[in-house]
């Protein structure tokens, strides 16, 4: 019986072995022997930025004017600082690019002059010192003519480490299975009281010093397996709770950041208008009708602010109370959408309700905040249609557990990095927009809120320079349902 799983170790160790070596042989692009390799750190100390040499090596030659992009200089950095090393590019005389301004001073005055020198495939200068480095290079002219050079310097302090650490991790792992091999003897012996004991003893440890993620499970159905199962309880709980008030204290936080960065910005316009009244810039009645507008535009955006994160706060507490009702979809939604219409009419968008759902369709909701999430939603969209006029389509659809509502509009669109958040508090896709727009980032995210509390869900779609649509999906009010109710109480 012990032989089994002796066996199993053994292969498994094998196994570790083996994929450890390809490893090493994948991360610095070792072709031959792995081993022989190791022992000869220079060689992937050579190897190692190959591929990033020949690409730059290329662009000099084919494409030397993208040597002066500097987006794509330090995209090309970025990659090399992943392989312990950096980048400098030279020219004329002048370095315009340095990969690490705190260690490169030394170096920068060792440079090979233009001509003087030029890396081979897998070859370069070792430079040594208290910080010894490897230099590649490659000379090339800029397309006005300039003479150029591009350097990259590796450093053998940090990745020869690296490499020993590779080595070292082969050996553990024969050793490792050597002394599991060992152990499982001892293992077979010694596996009831003394294994549980010592891991609570352990998990006691590490619960003392804060480490909240060490875990342990029982294994027996005695006293001590459930011992250890009421400690991982005990675990988990804790760790939930401090999650939680982490994540309270980052969110107020966040929450006091973004509201004292909205109040500052028409805080200041309204100061410096006011200023200007008072100085007399305004020294005409026009302008001063301008300033006073101004300035009451400002505060009543910081009214809207203040109304919007006053509800938000009750919200995000859960400290409103719904009034849940059954209402009928087409006739509530429709009168939503009557309510909005002047008004829009007014700004040149037109107004459009399509309705595909049986008059007799109800959802159990609250009147009046189902009401702030279409006129959010809404407002959205006039906000920032971005043009003089438009057109808004409300479109409702009945599935057999669902209602759908999607609310159209053909303004400029959300670019698709910024759709997953548009739904977070004080996310704004674009920060000016949003200032001169009077935008808050809280007008979606009250919807979402709102909508979950409904049990239902919120999202959008959005295609640049055609529009965006939210789609609200809401549980329909259905006769089993009310049965079920009626049945509990």
């Amino acid at each position: 019986m012990i032989i089994i799983p002796v066996f199993a170790i053994i292969l498994t160790g094998k196994l570790i072995v083996t994929y450890q070596l390809n490893s090493i042989q994948e991360t610095y692009d070792v072709e031959s022997d792995t081993i022989q390799v190791i022992a000869n750190p220079m060689n992937i100390l050579n190897r190692l930025t190959r591929s990033i040499f020949n690409q730059l090596n290329l662009t000099a030659k084919k494409n030397p004017e993208k040597l002066e992009n500097e987006d794509y200089i330090r995209e090309i950095n970025k990659e090399l600082r992943k392989k312990y090393s950096y980048l400098l590019v030279r020219k004329g005389k002048q370095i315009v690019f340095n990969g690490d301004m705190e260690y490169s001073s030394r170096i920068i005055t060792m440079l090979p002059n233009f001509g003087e020198y030029d890396t081979i495939l897998d070859g370069g200068i070792y430079i040594s010192g208290k910080n010894p480095v490897l230099l590649k290079n490659q000379d090339f002219y800029y397309s006005d003519g300039e003479e150029g050079t591009i350097f990259i310097v590796t450093d053998v302090t940090t990745l020869v480490p690296q490499i020993k650490n590779s080595a070292i991790q082969v050996v553990i792992s024969f050793l490792v299975i050597i002394i599991i091999t060992a152990t499982i003897l001892i293992f077979w012996l010694y596996r009831g009281m003394i294994r549980p004991l010592n891991t609570l003893k352990e998990a006691t440890k590490e619960l003392k010093n804060g480490n909240l993620d060490y875990s342990i499970t029982g294994n027996s159905d005695d006293e001590i397996g459930q011992l250890c199962l009421d400690f991982e309880e005990m675990r988990v709980h804790l760790k939930d709770l401090i999650e939680v008030q982490m994540q309270y204290e980052q969110d107020s936080r966040e929450l006091i950041s973004n509201i004292s960065h909205d109040l500052k910005t028409p805080l200041t316009a309204i100061k410096g208008y006011a200023e200007g009244l008072i100085d007399k810039v305004a020294d005409t009645p026009e302008r001063q009708e301008k300033y006073l507008k101004t300035i009451y535009n400002k505060a009543n955006d910081m009214s809207v602010l203040v109304d919007e994160l006053s509800f938000f706060a009750k919200i995000d507490c859960n400290n409103i109370p719904y009034n849940f009702n059954l209402i009928p979809v087409t006739d509530y939604f429709q009168d939503c959408m009557e309510e909005l219409r002047l008004d829009l009419e007014v700004k040149n968008i037109k107004l459009v309700y399509e309705n595909e759902v049986d008059h007799s369709v109800k959802v159990l909701a609250d009147p009046e905040q189902m009401k702030r999430v279409i006129n959010n939603i809404v407002g959205n969209a006039v906000k920032y249609l971005g043009k003089a006029s438009g057109k808004i389509t409300m479109n409702i659809k009945e599935y057999k557990k669902q209602i759908q509502i999607s609310i159209s509009d053909d303004g400029v669109g959300i670019a698709e990095k910024d759709l997953p958040f548009i739904f977070d508090r004080f996310y704004r896709a674009d920060a000016s927009r949003n200032s001169k727009k009077g935008g808050t980032g809280l007008g979606l995210a009250i919807v979402r809120k709102i909508v979950e509390e409904h049990s239902g869900r919120v999202w959008a779609e959005s295609i640049e320079g055609q529009g965006t649509t939210i789609y609200i999906a809401l549980p329909k009010y259905l006769e089993e349902t009310k049965s079920t109710e009626e049945k509990n109480l």
